[in-house]
């Protein structure tokens, strides 16, 4: 019979239709009650120590109504026994209190009394298990710095790194005068290690409050902690050890400029780049609320510029940090229709060093004729923004008899040495290249993996400069003398930040200091040093080096961040100041502008700048008897007071702003 079927089948070119295989086994109709009410129990357990604790009062509950039932019912108890409501309350008390038992009376009252009691027993037990891991639990989120901050006018600080203790103690100088200043730090990293590392590092922190919190600074979630909505300013650091800290600097801006809660008004973010080849997607990113700071193509720029000028650096440090005169752009109608060559001696006790136009550009030194118009804002020196005032200028203030005319320097070919390496190496090359006259040559000895093909990949600003390598221990004082130092016009000492640890680094620089102030007191002769260092707290040690000028990388970068985060014109000021292109500062002798043989007024100077083309901003005097101020200015003051009269020797320089 099953043959002919499937004979048929074939014949009607079906297929024979498969056994049928019971599938009910593993449904929802197969499961137990049992299973139900574990599965619901697993459920209601996922929520936490609230469903555990109403599970608690449950088994109380049924326990006190189970007991006050019987003892109802049976009049066991004393006096003829309770009702409902009375044997209710004393199951209650004996759950609550095992003492509260100690005078029943009867075997059958006080085995009941003692089931409730034991059950009361282990409820509160478990209860107070659990309030004791909810207030751990809770406590732990405090510790751990994850509830979100509900200050107004803040300063928010995303990301950890070893500059954010230089960004603190600057900030910590600004907000001085301001009403319960308050600075937010969220990283990746333990609260209580931020808070202990800043209370060791930055222990005056004034009227200034710390508040850290641990989050992603790239996730949402996570910045809605520190309340970017009401804050005053943010900065961004590049993140110590990340692998990509430029990508985690970028996330961080796009978190928030593109967050969909963020407020209506724009932000002042300053973030800290490490390569300026992601520039332009940054600022694409942050738009103009966002100003960059491009850590090793500023410190790049300074190295070149103090390798050439010694004391160089420390007007860049006066002019970044808040201890002393600061950059300030304000709007000034009373400059409105006046030259510029008028305009900059109208200030005793500010220093007018450049225009911020309305269409946004910014010209540091512009031509003494021009006519500042409406719009346009002033960029400005002072102690602070109370002291820019303009103040009448006495006839006798400026001595036309003192004053010199330009003589022309004819600019020769240099030799330049640069001892050590890192990734800002090819970048103070470039930078280089562009300044020098033809025929100039830069050797660099070092003894990194890799050194002379780098240098040979490297591209150049221009071709006015040769490039030779020495494979060298730069520790070693012979490896040192065979490179005959005397030799150069300047020599440049990098740390091996890239390769060794900061103090490291900053050890084999020392060294390497050492050996060349050996050698020039052993040859009776000046080398001109400049030397980079990672850490300032080791330029003490380096000062007895006698280097001409140190450029301490991650303050400069820490300084800038400060500042920018407050001054939302400033990126665009340096840019300006430090470009080839434009106007830049320089160091000359005094001697080039004024007679020397009698005091002279700052006026006096200034005007005699203003004949080259030049705005002057300082002076560099240096005088062995002259007390020091503690911050290690070389004997550099920026913003004098214009009237007062001083003695001026052959080696003393005026600090100016020029073309060249």
């Amino acid at each position: 019979m099953g043959s002919l079927i499937r004979a048929k089948a074939a014949r009607a070119g079906t297929k024979p239709a498969a056994a049928k295989v019971s599938t009910t086994k593993g449904h929802a109709g197969d499961v137990t009650l049992g299973e139900r009410i574990r599965y619901a129990f697993d459920k209601s357990m996922a929520a936490g120590p609230v469903a555990l604790a109403g599970w608690l009062a449950l088994v109380s509950v049924v326990t006190i109504a189970l007991a006050a039932t019987i003892l109802a019912l049976t009049r066991i108890g004393p006096d003829g026994g309770f009702d409902f409501g009375e044997a209710a309350w004393q199951s209650l008390m004996r759950t609550m209190d095992a003492g509260t038992m100690g005078g029943d009376s009867g075997w059958v009252f006080r085995f009941v009394t003692l089931v409730v009691t034991l059950m009361g027993i282990l409820v509160f037990s478990a209860l107070i298990s659990i309030i004791s891991a909810g207030l751990d639990s809770a406590l732990e989120g405090l510790r751990k710095g994850r509830s979100r901050v509900l200050e107004t006018d803040h300063t928010i600080i995303l990301n950890w790194s070893p500059s954010i203790f230089d960004i603190l103690s600057e900030l910590v100088i600004a907000n001085a005068s301001r009403r319960n200043p308050r600075i937010v730090i969220m990283a990746d990293k333990d609260k209580v290690e931020m808070e202990d590392e800043i209370a060791d590092k930055v222990p005056n922190l004034g009227n200034t409050r710390i508040i850290c919190r641990n989050g992603d600074p790239t996730d949402l979630f996570d910045l809605s902690l520190v309340n970017a909505q009401t804050c005053r300013s943010i900065i961004v650091v590049s993140p110590e050890g990340a692998a990509d800290p430029d990508s985690q600097v970028i996330k961080t801006v796009l978190a928030l400029t593109n967050d969909p809660q963020r407020r209506i008004e724009r932000y002042r973010i300053a973030a800290e780049l490490r390569s300026a080849g992601n520039a332009e997607v940054a600022r694409i990113v942050g738009g103009d609320e966002v100003q960059l700071v491009l850590a090793d193509d500023l410190i790049s720029r300074i190295v070149v510029q103090s390798s050439r000028q010694a004391g160089l650096s420390a007007v860049y440090s006066e002019l970044l940090d808040f201890d002393g005169c600061e950059i300030y752009t304000t709007e000034l109608e009373e400059l409105v229709g006046v030259t510029w060559g008028d305009a900059i001696m109208g200030y005793e006790d500010s220093a007018l060093i450049g225009l911020r136009y309305p269409d946004g550009r910014v010209r540091m030194n512009p031509p003494m004729d021009e006519v500042i118009t409406a719009g346009s804002r002033a960029i400005i020196i002072a102690e602070d923004d109370a002291a820019i005032r303009l103040t009448p200028m006495a006839d006798d203030a400026v001595d036309p008899t003192v004053i010199r005319k330009p003589v022309a320097v004819k600019r020769v070919a240099e030799r330049v040495l640069i001892i050590g390496w890192n990734r800002r190496g090819p970048m103070i090359a470039h930078e280089l290249s562009r300044y020098v006259k033809a025929g100039s040559v830069l050797t660099i000895a070092g003894d990194v993996p890799g050194l002379a093909e780098e240098v040979r990949a490297m591209p150049l600003g221009s071709r006015n400069m040769k490039v030779e390598v020495r494979i060298i221990d730069t520790s070693h004082a012979a490896a040192l003398e065979a490179l005959e130092p005397l030799t150069y016009d300047s020599i440049m000492v990098l740390g091996y930040s890239d390769h060794m640890e900061a103090q490291s680094a900053d050890t084999r620089t020392l060294i390497t200091l050492l050996h060349l102030r050996k050698l020039s007191e052993r040859l009776g002769e000046h080398i001109s040093v400049v030397s980079e260092m990672i850490d300032i707290r080791n330029r003490e040690l380096a000062e007895v080096t006698r280097a001409d000028d140190f450029v301490v990388s991650n303050r400069l970068v820490s300084l800038m961040l400060a500042q920018a985060s407050e001054n939302e014109y400033l990126s665009a000021i340096f840019d300006d100041l430090l470009d080839e292109d434009g106007s830049e500062i320089y160091m000359r002798p005094v001697g080039d502008y004024v007679d020397l043989d009698q005091p002279v007024s700052f006026y006096t100077i200034a005007e005699a700048a203003g004949r080259r083309g030049e705005t002057a901003i300082g002076y560099r005097r240096r005088r062995p008897d002259e007390a020091d101020d503690g911050r290690n200015m070389g004997g550099v003051v920026v913003n004098p007071s214009k009237s007062e009269r001083l003695s001026y020797e052959p080696e003393d320089r005026v600090i100016v702003l020029a073309e060249d």
